[in-house]
């Protein structure tokens, strides 16, 4: 990565972003990843989530670039702000994900389970819980519940499950993150 040279323009990048100019957006990351992942680090201290982080912000910063008002501040800090908040986002949101996590897992291993349970046994209670679980996932986007049930069903990691549907990590994390919440209240 390159340092930043004081006559770096961020605003222009930002705008040349805005036009959906590639190259702008690669020139603002030899400019300042490194210091960005810096930032982020210090506030999710995991190397590979600060990664993810980054890579998300600079989406972000990418869709969002002709949101930027220069009379609110500089392009440099408004790039830094993106990220910061993103980052403080993700710590805050993490705790609330585990707690998802384990219940969503709950219940999968439920349904994994429910279908061995009902050749042996026909109770009311258990198939009206299947059916809610199924009647949840079906009203998921169907890319969004094979997130899902690779995660879940089949145990694949957040790389592995990115592989399979062809998506970027920062996509398919953000996909099981919202359709935990989706499916939690569906259930509720």
């Amino acid at each position: 990565m390159t340092t930043p040279t004081p006559d770096t323009d961020y605003q222009a990048l930002l705008a040349a972003c805005a036009r959906g100019e590639r190259s702008a957006l690669h020139r603002l990351y030899e400019r300042e990843g490194s210091r960005l992942l810096g930032v982020v680090m210090r506030i999710v201290r995991d190397h590979a989530l600060a990664e993810d982080i980054v890579h998300d912000a600079l989406i972000n910063i990418w869709l969002r670039a002709d949101s930027f008002d220069p009379r609110r501040g500089s392009a440099r800090g408004w790039i830094y702000s993106v990220v910061r908040h993103l980052a403080l986002n993700t710590v805050r949101n993490r705790g609330r994900e585990l707690l998802l996590d384990q219940e969503l897992a709950d219940s999968l291993d439920a349904r994994r389970s429910f279908e061995h349970w009902r050749q042996r046994q026909d109770d009311a209670t258990w198939a009206e819980y299947g059916g809610r679980i199924e009647h949840c996932l079906e009203q998921l986007e169907p890319e969004r519940r094979s997130c899902l049930l690779h995660a879940y069903v089949d145990g694949c990691t957040h790389h592995e499950i990115a592989g399979r549907m062809g998506a970027p990590l920062g996509t398919v994390k953000a996909w099981i993150r919202r359709s935990l919440a989706a499916l939690r209240e569906c259930m509720a």
